[in-house]
């Protein structure tokens, strides 16, 4: 696994919290979101697999970036 840096993220929040990353702010610089072009799971089944969400994500200048969802420890990360 790479490494995984803490982030801030701003989240949709439809039906429930953290539902759609819309933008994060990395080294003091905030990025938008403008699509999102992956999303995939993984754990959440067994118990000590907290359940993550991975986002493959596009920004305004172009460049693509890898965030994480931790619903165990509500927090976002850079992957």
């Amino acid at each position: 696994m790479s490494k995984l840096e803490a982030i801030d993220v701003e989240c949709y929040a439809g039906y429930k919290a953290n539902e759609t990353p819309k933008g994060f702010v990395y080294n003091d610089k905030h990025y938008n979101i403008t699509e999102i072009l992956d999303r995939w799971y993984e754990g959440g089944i067994k118990a000590g697999a907290p359940q993550l969400d991975y986002y493959k994500i596009k920004v305004e200048d172009g460049a693509e970036y890898i965030i994480r969802y931790n619903h165990l420890f509500d927090s976002w990360a850079l992957v």
